[in-house]
């Protein structure tokens, strides 16, 4: 509901980046005066801006998708509009106030041409920059000492990939990257913490092609994935939801695309691998999901186990790092975060999480956060990335 109280704060914020333009614009040159040009801008404005409204309201076509991913790339432009006009009116008032530049110097046209450029400039690197360097999938390393006997295994190498959110802004490009990625480690046990799904089974333009790509990962122990926030069949209008009274559950259409693939889903259970460590997979903090009214505390799954192995928790959110240290988890790996995903966000992450991404050691047990595979809102990535993790572990 809060997205409907947002609209006509949003479409008062339209009109004044309108007016902003026309002011540059008519600075400028002449041409940009006249009307059929003005009409002009407020139709392209009102599309780029509207299309994240009628591709919510549209049903599932080759229009709305294509209207969606659209309104997904306008997010993240407008994120950094937004960014932009606030300093620049902050910068504004504080050269007012301070008078060392005259009013006349801030009206005159050279002035409102050059800031005026400059702020599209920026608008339009950041945006750019972030659209291309979302496509990219790195490989980040992590070196992991587990003072435990590992049974089978002296050592043991781990691809650990999140948030795939499978849909309009991700495809069969993001996970063919990915599985590129995995294939090229070698790696002895493949796990995906949750947000395989974009909340919409609907939103996956080639499903079948994608489970064919995913088949092809290769591993020693196999591939297993848990549950995450998203990965359930709900409407969402720029990030936020609709409250209904139905318990929010994954499509029954994703379980079985996990099963196509060749990919293990964990709800709440545990495996023993090799009968040499323990691989256990929680259900979602927030949305635990179909059959499971609350999941298992640490203490209780730790209970069920031969705390003599190896246990490693593969969950979405990484939360309840004490509580699982305390109750003799070795490592827990997670995603959700997507490290911020857009700046500045990459900034204000850490103040929300223990571990907002990368590694921390709290006692005995080893956290490790991924930023993830894919992009939620905003297709783009600026000040983080798309990354599979790699862990050694070397066990005692």
């Amino acid at each position: 509901m809060i997205a409907l109280f947002l609209i006509p704060i949003y479409i008062v914020f339209s009109i004044f980046i309108c007016r902003w333009l026309f002011y540059w614009m008519s600075a400028c040159h002449r041409l940009f005066r006249k009307k059929w040009m003005k009409i002009a801008v407020i139709a392209v404005y009102s599309f780029f801006s509207a299309s994240i409204l009628i591709s919510f309201l549209l049903p599932v076509s080759a229009v709305q998708r294509l209207l969606k991913r659209i309104g997904n790339y306008w997010l993240g432009v407008l994120l950094y509009i937004v960014l932009t006009v606030l300093i620049v009116e902050l910068l504004r008032f504080l050269i007012k106030r301070s008078r060392r530049i005259s009013t006349d110097m801030l009206r005159s046209r050279k002035f409102v041409v050059v800031s005026g450029t400059l702020c599209i400039g920026i608008i339009a690197a950041f945006s750019l920059y972030g659209i291309f360097n979302a496509r990219y999938v790195r490989t980040t390393s992590y070196q992991v000492k587990i003072e435990k006997d590992g049974g089978k295994n002296d050592h043991l190498k781990i691809a650990l990939a999140a948030d795939l959110h499978l849909g309009y802004s991700v495809g069969v490009y993001h996970v063919r990257e990915m599985v590129d990625k995995i294939n090229a480690m070698n790696a002895d046990l493949v796990l995906i913490a949750g947000d395989i799904f974009d909340n919409e089974y609907e939103a996956i333009e080639e499903p079948d092609e994608i489970c064919s790509i995913l088949r092809e990962i290769k591993s020693r122990y196999g591939v297993y994935a848990c549950y995450g926030n998203h990965d359930i069949e709900e409407k969402i209008l720029v990030g936020f939801t609709f409250p209904n009274d139905k318990k929010k559950e994954s499509d029954p259409r994703m379980d079985r695309f996990l099963e196509d693939a060749k990919i293990t889903l964990l709800r709440d259970e545990s495996v023993l691998i090799d009968d040499s460590f323990y691989l256990v997979g929680r259900p979602d903090y927030e949305r635990p999901g179909r059959g499971i009214e609350q999941r298992k505390s640490p203490e209780e799954i730790m209970a069920e186990l031969d705390e003599s192995k190896p246990v490693f928790i593969l969950e979405h959110e990484p939360r309840e790092i004490e509580e699982l240290s305390e109750a003799g988890a070795d490592m827990q790996l997670c995603g959700h975060t997507h490290d911020g995903q857009v700046w500045p966000g990459t900034w204000t992450i850490h103040l929300f999480w223990e571990n907002p991404y990368g590694y921390l050691k709290k006692g005995e047990l080893h956290s490790i956060v991924t930023s993830g595979i894919g992009v939620y809102g905003p297709a783009m990535r600026v000040d983080s990335k798309s990354e599979v993790c790699e862990i050694d572990l070397e066990f005692q």
